[in-house]
């Protein structure tokens, strides 16, 4: 059910700490390796969002055994040799991760199941993850040869490949990797621009041997892996919300504790750096296989900058609030080598630039990208989400620094990443 939300901040200032939760990818991908692992698998920090849970399910109906207290969950599971055939359908909601490594991992598997995803699953591309499984031998059968589910699987004997990935995409990436586990002989992949590597840090974490040279990566098939503890980290794609907001809200300044700082994810802290951003990192915590700390960040007089390159693949997910952001650094930022936005949630270009302008930003949209022009006065407006979780809480960031009230058609999208994001906003405001 669409639930707009009206916001009206009068001229805030965001002052203390937020918490960021349990990053999205890394949350995925605990489940899938404890379910596919043998033994028991914990894992603390669990982002209980609507995607991620999606996952959850998925392995329910599989047979797995998952308990869930807070951002506590529990797997226990026999290997993906012993999950039973499902009595339902495979239902992905809003999730691209939870489709797109599924089918690497069920094609791998012993049972036959359909995946199903909600209306803007049915509409994003599948056959970049389809074709390379089909290559090793995978059986798929969805709509338009692939590209669009629902998607059947009946699991088989796999064969290796080499493949060298056309796009830069770690969902693409981790599904051939999966697959490739249960895959006879040894699994080449090539990357062009290097992708997140959070798939690989955890295959080694839960046993497996894994080599990563460069942009090349090496998997034999046939190991198992073994359940273990794993401790999820805050996700940067969330904390790029309040990274920008603490820039650019007047007399702000945040503190972010529990953000993920994979290396492959920071893009958004070198576009800071860029813009003339004030803040600091502490990375001085870890977590079992991904590094994570504390970011300080405070009101800055922001400058335009070029975004684009093996950058776009480190912050892709970011650009929706890094457009806003640029609306209010003084002169020029241009976005480019970003068409992957178009095939997510919605097409995040036309999105943004369509959403932005109706606060009255200088922004227009290119093939790949878009350009703007800095700084605005922003006014208020009514904004769409497009059902895009990144979307919305673009809008709503924006509302802290616009004259007039904003509202969003569709507030509860965002709980597909960030269900506490409208908490959190509250507990800074002062």
């Amino acid at each position: 059910m669409l639930t707009s939300k009206k916001l009206d901040y009068v001229q805030p200032s965001l002052k203390g700490t937020v918490r960021i939760p349990g990053d999205k990818s890394v949350s995925h991908r605990s489940i899938m390796f404890g379910a596919i692992a043998e033994g028991t698998t914990t894992v603390e920090g669990f982002l209980q969002s609507d995607d991620c849970l999606s996952t959850i399910d998925c392995f329910q109906k599989l047979g797995v055994d998952i308990s869930i207290e807070g951002e506590k969950v529990t797997i226990k599971s026999d290997g993906i040799a012993n999950w039973k055939e499902p009595d339902e359908i495979l239902y992905t909601g809003n999730s691209g991760t939870t489709t797109r490594l599924m089918l690497g991992i069920l094609a791998g598997s012993s049972v036959s199941s359909v995946l199903i995803g909600d209306e803007s699953i049915q509409k994003r591309p599948m056959r970049r993850v389809t074709d390379p499984l089909k290559d090793m031998n995978a059986k798929l059968i969805g709509r338009e040869n692939g590209q669009f589910t629902p998607i059947a699987v009946e699991g088989t004997q796999l064969q290796a490949i080499r493949y060298t990935m056309p796009v830069a995409s770690a969902q693409v990436k981790s599904a051939i990797l999966l697959a490739a586990l249960n895959a006879d002989g040894e699994t080449i992949v090539e990357e062009l621009e290097t992708s997140r590597d959070h798939t690989e840090k955890m295959l080694q974490h839960f046993g497996a041997t894994i080599a990563v040279d460069g942009k090349m990566i090496r998997l034999q098939g046939g190991q198992k892996l073994t359940g273990t503890h794993v401790v999820v980290p805050g996700d940067i794609s969330s904390a790029a919300f309040f990274l920008v907001a603490g820039a650019i809200v007047p007399n702000s300044k945040l503190t972010l504790t529990n953000v993920g700082l994979n290396v492959t994810r920071t893009g958004i802290m070198d576009v800071l750096q860029a813009m003339g951003a004030s803040f600091t990192v502490n990375d001085s915590e870890n977590s079992s296989h991904e590094e994570m700390g504390t970011i300080e960040i405070e009101t800055s007089n922001l400058v335009g900058t070029d975004i684009g390159g093996e950058l776009i693949p480190r912050l892709i997910d970011e650009i929706p609030i890094i457009a806003l952001l640029a609306t209010q650094a003084t002169g020029k930022t241009v976005i480019k080598n970003a068409e992957e936005l178009k095939v997510k949630e919605t097409n995040r270009i036309d999105a943004v630039v369509n959403e932005l302008k109706k606060l009255g930003a200088n922004i227009t949209a290119t093939d790949d990208g878009m350009i703007i022009e800095g700084p605005t006065l922003l006014h208020g407006g009514d904004l769409l989400t497009y059902g895009d979780h990144r979307i919305g809480m673009m809008a709503a960031v924006a509302s802290l620094i616009t004259t007039e009230p904003v509202t969003i058609d569709n507030a509860g999208c965002i709980a597909v990443s960030y269900p506490t994001f409208f908490e959190d906003i509250s507990s800074v405001i002062k």
